[in-house]
């Protein structure tokens, strides 16, 4: 009986772990992006309206994805 908890226990630790690192991964990827973008857009001004495009674009894909994950991980539970 002890050990069925504490493999449930390990279980709902492992989910929220993951959970958090989905979200701790997708915060360095968007401010990666926007970065990335600032800099861009510094060095070339008149293409500002693309690369802003592209940011909003991939930067949206990445918190799908992480909400997808987070999702997957709360399931577990």
């Amino acid at each position: 009986m002890l050990l069925l908890a504490s493999q449930v226990a390990l279980g709902t630790m492992a989910a929220t772990l993951s959970a958090a690192i989905a979200v701790i991964g997708a915060a360095f990827g968007i401010s990666k992006i926007g970065a990335s973008a600032m800099e861009s857009i510094g060095r070339q001004p008149e293409a500002a309206g693309n690369i802003r495009t592209s940011m909003i674009i991939v930067a949206a894909l990445i918190e799908g994805v992480a909400l997808f994950a987070v999702v997957v991980c709360f399931m577990a539970l």
